[in-house]
């Protein structure tokens, strides 16, 4: 999987049913070295707009991203 940057980003409070369990959890669409955008969900601290990110793991089938150190 690739890197990144943080398009933009938002919070999820009220998830659909079958994610509900997991709210609050943050979605992001990330601009991918490619120019490329795709949306992800951010496992960890929290991210910004502008923010770098990198692949850390698939989760039946949904990409996990997080803030690169």
């Amino acid at each position: 999987m690739s890197s990144g940057t943080v398009y933009t980003e938002t919070v999820v409070h009220m998830a659909p049913e079958q994610f509900a369990s997991e709210a609050p959890y943050q979605l992001a669409i990330m601009t991918l070295e490619n120019g490329h955008r795709r949306t992800v969900r951010i496992a960890g601290e929290r991210v910004q707009i502008g923010d770098a990110v990198e692949f850390a793991e698939d989760r039946n089938g949904i990409p996990f991203y997080r803030k690169r150190a």
